[in-house]
């Protein structure tokens, strides 16, 4: 406070003296006593400023109480400069909470929108905070749920153990609580005591891992069996003496051993190219009834008079797609239906418009059909619902995988009707943006 600010105290103070020393003056005439106005002066300032600074302290006191609701008491002065100095203090110090908030609002708004669960844990593992995710994980209440012990609220005995053991290189693979997928947790220590438990849904990575070894053992299985036959056909020519005939029959076996490996490794292109090339456009249209004519010769040579086989009128219709893709989807489901359709049975391929513009080719037989719990497994990769008659017959396993990637691309779908006895129905159903007239 500079020499300036001293002079409104000091005039007051002047004043009142000035003012005691009148008072003072006049009692010491009356009582006889002139030096009481001296003193009377000076007492007087005195416990005027103590009041005077006293209601300035009150005031001051008062707007503290109640949180600073508005401004701080205005007064000149040390009294007023302080409540100035402690409001701007205050304001500072709200600005910054605000600004430390908004922040901390920001960092736990980006880790709800995190695709993975985050859940933190005290000292003594009680849940202080958890995403959304998380709680789905772990079947818990953001709200409820805060301040319980985890391992009340999550009561796997490996996840426990896990939590107790503190050794966290590796993650923990649980199922998930919906008893659905698999969780991969992981624990990260931070802070004093502090714990970060850490959840992601690993379900489709261990599906496809799965898969991928099954995919590996198939494909080694399937090539492992005719090079097993090329081989031993390979040792029998070169050790033994064989008649004609004899050479003829293991010459011919060979070429069917080696025919079967290279349908398989085609079909194995064929998938890769399928998932790793572009979706086909729509402005590629092929005539239906050239396709049809096409592939029922096809379907005709390879039953050899053995079925009788019937190919649907389709029109003047037109399908926007690859044309390789599509007949080699339906070659495969009309190749199945050889195969498996018992001599002088059925086959018959047929095209339907839908009400709605979608369109639905389909390949029925008369097969022995197919039993209800294998059809949601049909179009996997080597399943089969009789190993020993598709080896017999031919089949590599993938044809229906063919299928079903073929339909995906062009943004259709597979339907799969089939009963034990009763035949079989395959569908490829296409959407009205892929069918249209043809044009005059």
């Amino acid at each position: 406070m500079t020499v300036i600010g001293f002079l409104p105290r000091l005039a007051l103070v002047g004043l009142i003296v000035f003012a005691g020393d009148l008072a003072g003056r006049g009692i010491g005439t009356l009582t006889g006593y002139p030096q009481l106005s001296e003193w009377l002066g000076v007492v007087s300032a005195i416990v005027a400023l103590l009041l005077i600074d006293t209601l300035r302290i009150r005031r001051l006191m008062q707007w503290l109480r109640e949180k600073q609701p508005g401004d701080a008491p205005r007064s000149s002065g040390y009294w007023g400069d302080l409540a100035y100095l402690i409001e701007r203090a205050l304001r500072k110090r709200d600005r910054a909470i605000a600004h430390e908030r908004l922040q901390l609002q920001q960092f736990l708004s980006a880790i709800e929108a995190s695709p993975n669960g985050v859940l933190m844990l005290d000292a003594h593992d009680h849940v202080t905070w958890c995403n959304r995710v998380a709680a789905d994980h772990f079947a818990l209440d953001p709200q409820r749920d805060l301040q319980q012990r985890i391992t009340n609220l999550v009561r796997y005995p490996s996840f426990v153990s896990y939590l107790q053991a503190g050794r966290f290189n590796e993650p923990l693979l649980l199922t998930s609580s919906r008893g659905s997928g698999t969780l991969s947790v992981i624990v990260r220590p931070y802070g004093d005591g502090l714990r970060l438990v850490l959840s992601q849904d690993v379900t489709e990575r261990e599906r496809a891992e799965a898969m991928r070894r099954d995919f590996v053992a198939n494909v080694s299985h399937e090539i492992r069996t005719p090079l097993t036959v090329l081989s031993g056909f390979i040792e029998t020519m070169s050790s033994l003496p064989l008649s004609e005939p004899e050479r003829r029959r293991v010459l011919t076996l060979m070429g069917q051993q080696t025919e079967r490996m290279l349908s398989l490794v085609s079909d194995l292109l064929t998938l890769a190219q399928l998932e790793g090339s572009p979706r086909p456009g729509s402005d590629r249209w092929i005539g239906l009834a050239p396709l049809f004519q096409r592939l029922g010769t096809d379907a005709k040579a390879l039953s050899n008079g053995r079925h009788q086989l019937k190919v649907g009128e389709v029109g003047a219709l037109e399908l926007a797609g690859v044309e390789t893709e599509l007949i080699s989807a339906i070659s495969n489901l009309l190749s199945n239906a050889v195969r498996y359709t018992p001599e002088g049975g059925e086959i018959e391929l047929s095209w339907r418009l839908a009400a709605d513009g979608h369109g639905e080719i389909s390949v029925t037989d008369t097969g022995p059909g197919i039993a209800r719990e294998h059809l949601p497994r049909l179009t996997e990769r080597f399943y089969r619902v009789d190993g020993s008659r598709n080896r017999e017959t031919g089949g590599t396993g993938l044809g229906l995988s063919i299928v079903k990637h073929v339909m995906q691309r062009h943004g259709g779908e597979l339907q799969v009707q089939s009963e034990v006895g009763q035949g079989s129905r395959f569908t490829l159903l296409l959407p009205p943006s892929r069918v249209r007239q043809a044009a005059p």
